[in-house]
């Protein structure tokens, strides 16, 4: 990967952590519990409410490139961290549920929800952060589409990984990761905790029936523009 990286911070309540970032900007994802955060001067308190990814909208922390950064548990707490490498000095910023845009994808049984965190109103560098939910035996990022080739206003080339969880736990979903020659053609199960990369490629994801499916979507660029091109060969049911 040329511009993405992941990190997470679990603490048990009462713990903190502290750190600084290097060249890279960095999206703070409240995943589970609750805690207050310190960011290059800025103080938040008591952000995040949710038991599980599942469980409603996100609270978020944008950090900028060389901020130092403080953590500390208020409850159990799990924290995504989305890294991207980052050219141009930022502000930190809080981001709350009620800023999170909500939009229901597709129809049948390739319908989600997808909410974006750090979208273009966010003054970050490259990132952009977001969460899919798949409802139980349905498909996502579908039709499978790509963002391999700068190409705009047609296509724009980002990079971009996949954070899952499964709900109950002990379920799976599974992904196709696959190039036009097929040249990169793997499909993988997974469950939750696993990280899946995609530094090219169509990246169609399905959940087992029964189970919902969600994962905490990166993106990163030379140009921070989303412009997808759907697989010609499945563009049909759009």
């Amino acid at each position: 990967m040329k511009y993405l990286s992941f990190d997470f911070i679990r603490l048990s309540a009462g713990e903190n952590y502290h750190s600084a970032l290097d060249e890279r900007e960095a999206a703070f994802v409240v995943l589970k519990g609750q805690c207050s955060f310190r960011v290059a001067g800025v103080r938040y308190e008591r952000i995040g409410e949710r038991a599980s990814p599942f469980a409603g909208k996100a609270f978020a922390v944008y950090a900028p490139p060389r901020a130092a950064y403080r953590v500390e548990a208020i409850t159990d707490l799990e924290v995504a961290i989305c890294l991207a490498k980052a050219d141009a000095e930022k502000s930190p910023c809080l981001i709350t549920p009620s800023t999170v845009r909500e939009r229901v994808v597709g129809r049948d049984n390739w319908q989600r929800s997808v909410y974006d965190i750090v979208d273009e109103s966010v003054d970050a560098c490259r990132l952009l952060v977001g969460e899919t939910v798949n409802p139980p035996g349905n498909w996502s990022s579908a039709p499978p589409h790509r963002h391999e080739v700068d190409n705009l206003p047609e296509e724009s080339d980002m990079e971009e990984a996949y954070f899952f969880r499964v709900d109950p736990p002990q379920g799976f979903g599974v992904i196709r990761v696959y190039t036009d020659d097929l040249s990169l053609d793997e499909t993988y199960s997974v469950v939750s905790d696993d990280l899946v990369i995609i530094p090219e490629g169509y990246h169609p994801v399905g959940a087992l029936a029964g189970y919902r499916v969600y994962y905490l979507w990166m993106l990163a660029g030379g140009k921070r523009i989303l412009k997808v091109k759907d697989d010609p060969q499945h563009a049909w049911i759009r």
